[in-house]
């Protein structure tokens, strides 16, 4: 070891350690570091340190740490696969939410059987303890040594020469990045596999203990496109511990029993029928009283807030979206144009187009500013097969849209009313664990050309949003590059139930359709000004919130919205008839009620109300009706009897009126 010294910057504090210190022998006897942030760049632990280095420790407790564990077990998939199968060829495998995947070219699709094969193959691998060492190559050698991978040598004819790529699904990079190869090494020095990748990985195979899963497979074009090949492509998940595994686990386990796509069909609330095409849902009676419940009341509430209902056609030129600035930015989410009457027309895909020609259909003063526009406005995405999704993404889409046309000076406070409204309407609607994103431009280089507007604009939108997000006393979080391209935007995520995280509402501060769409208004010096818009779109869309309510509620929805309030049940076929008129009273009220007439005996049709999760079995046998009551039954299975029909009446109608989850 060199006897010369060089000074780190450790936590904070200056270390003085030997001149060819790597990083592992810095954090030596801290077994939970799994690489090193150095001068802000994640580095492999056997990564030599310079003087004045930065350096932090970075364990699988932060998504960066977790990131490299989940990218070493992508590594050690890929090794298993083609330990089982030589000839399959690899494509990439990057980290991703809650776990990783690999993309393989094979003859066959893996079967089930397949992937527990794997697993166990994986698991050998971890056993070993192979370390992942880093090595760096020319292109012409890369190209050389990975002449049998045409995927791999793909990449490293892209630009950037494929270290950014090559390093499992990030962005080509401009310039002439590094190329590495990782060799995974066993103990004796024998080097076991390796793979075309830029790093970092954990230090050895080891890690990865028992915590990592092979989850499922499924086919997915390279690169993404359709164009190009299918591969077969193989998720996993990896977690620091066992016990982090058994919890996500758990809470998959806990996500599928709550799929809304599967309760949907269970409780008969909407379908996706083939002949209509991916991605387009029809509601059936009792998943259309959940929606016309949904959209009454936040038509009511749009009206107490200061909107004005509006209406907007399904169609229109394509002229009005060239207009709008949404061609040829939106395009690919937009259906092909058609042509009618020898003009190009195109399905509307947002409302936003529309009420600017409200707005600029006769003069406007800034008396009437805010003026607030809102709609149910059906719109068409053209989303890819692959991501189309039960309700949460669909092809044809109702959004809850609103637009408000506003001074500068009053963009500030309308933003504010905005967000206060949309957190009402979620707590209303059972949802109170809310934390904000606020997503600006890209700013490097050639990437903020993908948004209008000038610096300026950009910089006095952001910092309006920012202070009104900051002032919620919400937790912001920055998302930068996911603005749209006409302005940056404050999102709501909302946690579910099991703690799961939804995308809700936006609100989007708009500089760039007022001017294209040349909207003014007189300013109280008789001057003509451009107003600011402000886009709004509380649940994002109506059939996406229902799919998040209903696996928030895991189908038991709270009594306002349930589709049947009241099931009666009589003990015997004798007690119909009585039961009936109690349930008439109720329906007279607006309760919505059904009668179980079937010839099912009594204890399976409790069973079977109990499986439709209505919020009130109403029970009646000869002790009620000699006495004019009812008895209930509860969701949790508990019971109430003997209670007179009117306290019943008043007992539903107040769950009603009080939005209770029963």
């Amino acid at each position: 070891m060199s006897s010369a010294q060089i000074t780190l910057h450790v936590a904070g504090d200056e270390r003085s350690v030997a001149a060819d210190t790597t990083a592992a022998e810095l954090f030596e006897g801290q077994r939970d570091v799994l690489v090193a942030r150095v001068n802000g760049e994640l580095r492999d632990l056997a990564h030599a340190l310079a003087d004045g280095d930065v350096v932090e420790p970075v364990t699988a407790q932060e998504q960066d740490g977790l990131d490299v564990l989940r990218h070493s077990a992508a590594h050690v998939l890929a090794q298993a696969v083609q330990q089982v199968h030589p000839e399959a060829k690899l494509g990439i495998g990057p980290p991703v939410r809650d776990g990783f995947y690999y993309d393989f070219d094979v003859a066959e699709p893996f079967t089930p059987d397949d992937l527990k094969a794997l697993e166990k193959v994986m698991q050998r691998i971890v056993n070993e303890g192979q370390a992942f060492v880093r090595r760096e190559t020319s292109d012409e050698a890369a190209l050389a040594e990975l002449a049998d991978e045409p995927y791999k040598c793909e990449l490293i004819g892209l630009k950037g020469g494929a270290a950014a790529e090559a390093a499992e699904g990030a962005d080509v990079e401009v310039g002439g990045a590094q190329l590495t190869i990782y060799d995974n090494v066993r103990r004796d020095g024998t080097r076991a596999w390796g793979d075309l990748c830029r790093g970092p990985h954990v230090p050895t195979t080891k890690v990865l203990g028992n915590a990592f899963k092979v989850m499922r497979s499924a086919a997915a074009y390279w690169r993404g496109s359709e164009k190009n090949p299918q591969l077969q492509r193989i998720y996993g998940t990896a977690w620091a511990s066992k016990d982090e595994l058994k919890a996500y686990l758990d809470r998959l386990a806990e996500a599928e029993k709550r799929d809304h796509r599967r309760l949907g069909a269970e409780l008969d609330l909407y379908s996706f029928p083939e002949e209509l095409g991916s991605g387009l849902p029809v509601f059936h009676p009792k998943g259309g009283v959940i929606k016309r419940e949904m959209e009454d009341y936040v038509r009511r509430r749009h009206i107490e807030e200061g909107f004005e209902y509006v209406g907007t056609p399904h169609i229109s030129k394509e002229s009005l979206f060239h207009t709008s600035g949404h061609l040829p930015y939106f395009a690919e989410g937009m259906f092909p144009p058609f042509d009618l009457d020898g003009t190009d027309y195109r399905l509307k895909a947002m409302n936003c187009p529309m009420h600017n020609l409200i707005f600029r259909s006769r003069g406007r003063s800034y008396r009437e500013l805010p003026l607030r526009l809102f709609e149910f406005g059906s719109v068409y995405r053209n989303e890819k097969s692959g991501v189309v999704h039960g309700l949460t993404r669909v092809r044809g889409l109702t959004q809850d849209d609103s637009h408000s046309y506003v001074t500068t000076e009053q963009a500030g406070d309308e933003i504010k009313h905005l967000l206060d409204f949309c957190l009402g309407l979620f707590r209303d609607f059972g949802l109170d664990d809310f934390y904000l994103e606020l997503s600006t431009r890209d700013e490097e280089g050639d990437k903020k050309d993908k948004f209008i507007g000038t610096d300026e604009q950009w910089a006095e939108a952001t910092s309006v949003l920012e202070r009104v997000a900051t002032e919620s006393g919400l937790v912001l979080v920055a998302d930068p590059g996911g603005a749209a391209y006409y302005g940056p935007k404050i999102s709501v995520q909302a946690r579910d139930a099991i703690g799961r995280t939804w995308q809700l509402s936006t609100i989007q501060y708009d500089f760039n359709q007022p001017e294209r769409f040349g909207l003014e208004y007189q300013a109280s010096d008789g001057t003509r000004k451009q107003p600011v818009m402000i886009h709004s779109a509380k649940f994002g869309s109506i059939e996406r919130f229902i799919g998040v309510l209903v696996e928030h509620y895991a189908g038991a929805f709270p009594v306002w919205l349930s589709p049947v309030q009241v099931l009666g049940v009589p003990v015997a076929d004798e007690y119909n008839d009585y039961l009936w008129g109690v349930l008439t009273q109720m329906k007279a009220k607006g309760i919505r009620v059904e009668l179980d007439e079937s010839d099912d005996r009594f204890p399976k049709k409790i069973r079977n109300g109990s499986k439709s999760k209505v919020p009130f079995i109403l029970i009646a046998g000869e002790e009620d009706r000699a006495a004019g009551a009812v008895s209930f039954r509860y969701r949790d299975g508990s019971q109430k009897n003997g209670v007179p029909v009117e306290d019943a009446i008043a007992e539903v109608l107040t769950a009603v009126e009080t939005r209770a989850q029963v």
